[in-house]
């Protein structure tokens, strides 16, 4: 049976892929995302768009992020490193 649920075996390309697709609707200016970019501040994305783009991250990759490690999280890359623990975290339950 096949999900859109990530595995342990992604890769940080594949999760950084993922998260572009998934911040599309959210990118109302339309920037090239990188993983330097700042979710928050290059987006100008208020903190309820970043609330509602995490509840797309959860359930795509079928993780929780706690909200101390999110308060910490600010680029792309720092997103991509968070999404992977949790999937390795999962994968250990």
């Amino acid at each position: 049976m096949s999900t859109s649920k990530e595995t342990a075996s992604t890769t940080n390309a594949d999760i950084f892929s993922g998260l572009c697709k998934l911040l599309m609707p959210f990118n109302y200016s339309g920037i090239e995302l990188k993983p330097e970019t700042d979710i928050s501040a290059d987006l100008s994305i208020d903190s309820v768009t970043v609330m509602d783009f995490v509840m797309e991250v959860e359930d795509h990759f079928d993780i929780e992020i706690p909200l101390n490690v999110l308060s910490e999280t600010r680029t792309m890359n720092d997103l991509v490193k968070v999404v992977e623990a949790a999937v390795q975290r999962r994968e250990l339950v």
